[in-house]
């Protein structure tokens, strides 16, 4: 049964004869690490479909390396299925990112695993290949800041970012107006993941989206059923996620501006966050901030620290502090 196992691993891995369509120019042609996350199969499908969206400009995914993560079984059961969805799409599967780096101008890191994204970018950034990564950008806050020390080095810009950036109400949000929000999303765990950083993080992403940077410190209330961090920012304001893991999932917030108070949601999709990445790819320039990302990092970080400590307050310059302490 183990050789079975292994030999049907080895074909998985093994490049297919399905290529890439020749009408795909060079400078558009996307390639996929990491086949374990039905945000993969939603890109392809976005992009390659007979109907792709004209904001897209013709960019295709035209190769995958399938291997994410290696020990998460409800990733790791997903990638026989949809590498075989993705090569329905014309998408070439290869055994090696050194491999999919030889066949793509760009990169989507798609990997569920946050463990691996560091190892996994540096690859694309020293190929020099513009580079998305899906969330979590990393499973810690040293790695969230190691890969944007990586991206500075190697001198090509990335960004990180949830879906949820582009939650239903978020465009009528003036945020020289927001006074204060409450976001609220699931917050499954993942023991191989710091609480939030796994799924809480995306109503994490929908606070900063609304609130911007400048949190100084959280104090996190946490139960089995549910966690709600309480951020304070500099300027007084004060902003909530409620992370659920019982009821019904769902997605959204309250803006308190000074105008009055708007709703967020439903879920938006995906096409509005992938419009984002053709335009990086097309600029570089990235629609959220190195300096943001490693913030909501570190935002998550404390809130972990706060449920340590009881939900005593802990202040993000602290866990910084300790993340960028040299051995």
């Amino acid at each position: 049964m183990k050789q079975a196992t292994q030999s049907c691993a080895a074909l998985l891995l093994a490049p297919t004869s399905l290529g890439a369509s020749p009408a795909v120019a060079t400078g558009k042609r996307v390639g996929i690490i990491g086949l374990d996350t039905s945000h993969s199969t939603a890109f392809v499908k976005a992009l390659n479909g007979p109907d792709a969206n004209a904001v897209f400009l013709g960019y295709k995914v035209v190769a995958a390396y399938p291997q994410g993560s290696k020990d998460i079984e409800s990733s790791t059961s997903r990638v026989p299925a949809y590498t075989e969805e993705v090569k329905k799409q014309n998408v070439e599967i290869v055994s090696t990112i050194s491999d999919l780096l030889k066949k793509v101008d760009v990169v989507l890191l798609e990997t569920n695993d946050g463990r691996l994204h560091l190892e996994q970018a540096i690859q694309v950034l020293k190929a020099g290949k513009r580079l998305f990564i899906d969330k979590p950008v990393a499973a810690s806050l040293p790695d969230a800041i190691a890969i944007y020390e990586a991206s500075r080095k190697y001198n090509i810009p990335l960004f990180s970012a949830s879906s949820l950036r582009h939650i239903k109400g978020i465009e009528q949000v003036d945020k020289r107006q927001v006074v204060g929000a409450d976001t609220f999303s699931p917050a499954v765990l993942e023991k191989t993941h710091p609480d939030f950083f796994w799924y809480g993080i995306h109503g994490v992403e929908t606070l900063y989206t609304v609130m911007g940077t400048g949190c100084k410190q959280v104090v996190r209330v946490h139960t089995d059923g549910t966690d709600i961090i309480v951020g304070t920012w500099a300027d007084g304001r004060i902003g909530t996620v409620r992370g659920t893991r019982t009821g019904r999932h769902d997605y959204g917030g309250t803006v308190f501006t000074q105008t009055g108070n708007l709703i967020l949601g439903p879920y938006g999709g995906y096409e509005p966050l992938l419009q984002d990445i053709i335009t990086y790819y097309e600029t570089g320039k990235v629609p959220v901030t190195p300096e943001e990302t490693i913030e909501i990092f570190a935002f998550m970080e404390a809130a972990d620290e706060s449920k340590r400590r009881g939900g005593a307050a802990v202040t993000l310059e602290s866990v910084m502090a300790k993340a960028t302490k040299k051995p």
